[in-house]
């Protein structure tokens, strides 16, 4: 027998070529192979008589072939086969494309089982180009639940389903990881019948039945895996911290906290006296104060001698909480340092040297701070803004530069609660559900085309006030079948034809990453009136002058991405707007619209989109800190992930730390599903 580690190159059929392929879909050994699962099935089972037949919809029948197969050379790289076929109850005329083959194997007087889907009027009927097997043969491609898979360029459908199948009759499936009394309690089949009829279902039941097994496993896996995680932390121990005096902290800020900040730090500071590494997520909505619930977590860290990190996924960010960070605390006694990427490397190593050495005390950076050349003198505290756009892994690897050192991640993505427990089952959340007073909300309105000049008009009203604009676009180049407005046809129309005398500036997510840092920094200090831009901006800068964001064909973006979107105007003093245009007329879809504008609760707009949308938005590949599953969706499998969760809390409960070979594949699995984890980081 054959090992799951062994290559896909033991296979018969698969050499170089194909095992390059194989690799474009990240299959290199046969675990690889046998986990890739199909993307959905074919029921070929049902054997429909020729007169049944339904124009477009793909169907089986069985017939008896009628003449000799004719081939014609129509012209050259074009030949035609075509043939007659016929039943008890109609005929039906046959036509192949360039398929001598048809001609070789469908013999006169003989029966075969077709599998494809007519088309035509009541003048004539005809099908191209049908699959077809003898009717005495073993069903390969007829008569059957066909899986269809994920493929890449060169990789047939009917080469991979041949390739698994070689696959899973020289070895075992994964080991079983689920309990029998889960497996009974849920109506689970087990992982050897479930891994074979993922691939080679003998009904549409039975894919369904394997498919609910794999993703109840994936789900347990992972559901366990944040177990461990979590009662691992548990044992970890840490120095309490016993330095805890905030009163210089909150004397030299100009503006008192709100009442989400302080409970938000108040249960930081019960975490630093516990004496176990904090695993904290600080969800608030934009605008809300994370910054500065962080910065009393870095005053705190400091006050007991230790270093903190603050990592943001963008350099115009960290900029951005050097800025203010290091204007609130070195006053304070707290030297801050910042280091990214694009640092000259003398920049770089005079930074490096003061963290080593301890003299800085806070550092903001962006992913330089991850490389092995950044070392620090005791680091106590990490802190993760933005947190989706970093993976687990990265995470970890900032954390084991110290010590154990505490943990705070910051979101300004809106999550329900019950998705968020879900989410970030490792990690404790406080959610900051107040704005700062003195914040205005952002007035939201929805407008059809009609209005574009009078849109236009406020634009330029707002930057003869001396202030800024936004424009967001859905797609970055024209697109007919979208027909949606794309922002670099838009800037280009904007600047030539409707604000020639304004600096009309482009951003979007296909430029170099030193184009978009440039050119986000060039708006935020003023070098351009209007930015034209995509959600390239959602997680941004302040810009503290720009006082209107209009969203174009903003039925293209869900609740929670408008709203972060919104959030980048009326963080001045200003009065700021939102307009969201749309040429869709749906009912249901002016409803969700609609809600954006009722309301400025990020956590409002969160429930409205989860009850209309499903969780898909705050599930989606943004959220890279997931691990990246194979089968499972989030986005549809919610009840499922609750089951797993429920099934998998109790088997950790009573034999988390057995060593049963049930446990020890199921940590293994457990390693394996958060490494690929990695694979999903921006």
């Amino acid at each position: 027998m054959a090992r799951l580690s062994d290559p896909v190159t033991i296979l018969k059929g698969v050499g170089p070529t194909r095992a390059k392929q194989f690799a474009n879909l990240n299959i290199f050994t046969l675990r690889d192979l046998i986990c890739h699962f199909p993307r959905g099935y074919e029921d070929r089972t049902r054997l429909v008589p020729i007169e049944k037949l339904e124009v477009d919809v793909p169907a089986c029948f069985r017939a008896m072939v009628m003449n000799t197969p004719r081939t014609s050379h129509v012209h050259k790289g074009l030949d035609i086969t075509k043939v007659q076929v016929a039943d008890h109850t109609a005929r039906l005329s046959l036509t192949f494309f360039n398929n001598r083959y048809a001609a070789e194997q469908l013999q006169y007087g003989r029966e075969y089982i077709f599998y494809g889907a007519v088309t035509g009027d009541f003048i004539g009927y005809n099908m191209t180009n049908p699959v077809f097997e003898e009717l005495n043969s073993q069903p390969v491609t007829t008569r059957r639940v066909l899986p269809i898979y994920p493929l890449t360029a060169g990789l047939t459908n009917s080469a991979l389903l041949k390739a698994v199948r070689q696959a899973l009759a020289i070895c075992d499936p994964p080991a079983e990881i689920l309990p029998p009394e889960v497996r009974e309690a849920y109506g689970i089949l087990p992982a050897s019948r479930a891994y074979t009829a993922i691939h080679e279902p003998a009904s549409m039941e039975e894919a369904e039945q394997a498919k609910k097994r794999l993703v109840f496993e994936e789900f347990f896996v992972f559901s366990a895996g944040l177990s461990l995680m979590r009662a691992a932390r548990a044992e970890k121990k840490a120095a309490p911290y016993t330095n805890l005096d905030l009163r210089p902290f909150r004397a030299a800020l100009p503006f008192t906290l709100t009442g989400a900040q302080e409970r938000a730090i108040g249960e930081i500071l019960e975490d630093f006296r516990r004496g176990a590494p904090m695993n904290r997520l600080i969800q608030g909505d934009v605008g809300s104060g994370k910054t500065m619930v962080a910065a009393a977590a870095i005053y705190c860290a400091a006050g007991n001698h230790k270093q903190s990190a603050l990592m943001a996924p963008t350099e115009i960010l960290a900029e951005q909480h050097f800025g203010s960070l290091r204007n609130l605390l070195e006053p304070l006694g707290i030297p801050v340092a910042l280091l990214t990427g694009s640092m000259t490397p003398k920049e770089k190593r005079t930074v490096r040297e003061r963290i080593a050495s301890g003299e800085v005390q806070a550092v903001i950076g962006t992913h330089a701070l991850l490389t092995e050349a950044t070392q620090f003198n005791d680091l106590g505290l990490v802190i993760a803004d933005e947190q989706h756009r970093f993976g687990v892994g990265q995470r970890s690897r900032l954390s084991a530069k110290g010590d154990d050192p505490h943990l705070l991640v910051m979101s300004a993505t809106p999550i329900p609660r019950t998705l968020a427990l879900l989410m970030y089952g490792d990690l404790d959340v406080s959610v900051l559900d107040e704005l700062p007073p003195g914040r205005e909300a952002v007035d939201t309105f929805l407008v059809g085309e009609s209005y574009r000049p009078r849109i236009n008009a406020f634009i330029r009203r707002q930057v003869e006030e001396g202030h800024q604009c936004f424009v967001v676009c859905p797609a970055v180049e024209e697109n007919e079948e979208l027909g949606v407005k794309a922002a670099t046809a838009w800037a280009e129309t904007l600047q030539k034809t409707v604000f020639p005398d304004l600096r009309v500036a482009l951003l979007h997510g296909q430029m170099k990453g030193a184009e978009k840092e440039a050119a986000m920094a060039s708006f935020a200090r003023g070098e351009a009136d209007v930015l034209v831009a995509t959600t390239v901006i959602e997680v941004g800068v302040d810009v503290p002058n720009a006082t209107l964001m209009v969203i174009e064909d903003a039925d293209r973006f869900g609740l929670s991405q408008l709203h972060q979107l919104r959030g980048r105007v009326g963080r001045g003093k200003a009065k700021s707007y939102c307009i969201l245009t749309t040429h869709n007329r749906n009912p249901e879809t002016l409803q969700r619209l609609k809600a954006l504008c009722k309301t400025t609760d990020g956590f409002k707009i969160a429930e409205e989109d989860l009850k209309l949308r499903g969780p898909g938005d705050f599930f989606g590949s943004r959220q890279s800190g997931l691990p990246a599953f194979r089968v499972a969706d989030l986005s549809f499998d919610l009840a499922t992930l609750k089951q797993a969760q429920a099934a998998s809390a109790h088997w950790i409960d009573a034999n988390g730390t057995s060593d049963t070979p049930e446990a020890a594949a199921l940590r293994e699995r457990i390693g394996e599903l958060f490494a690929r984890s990695e694979g999903t980081m921006n």
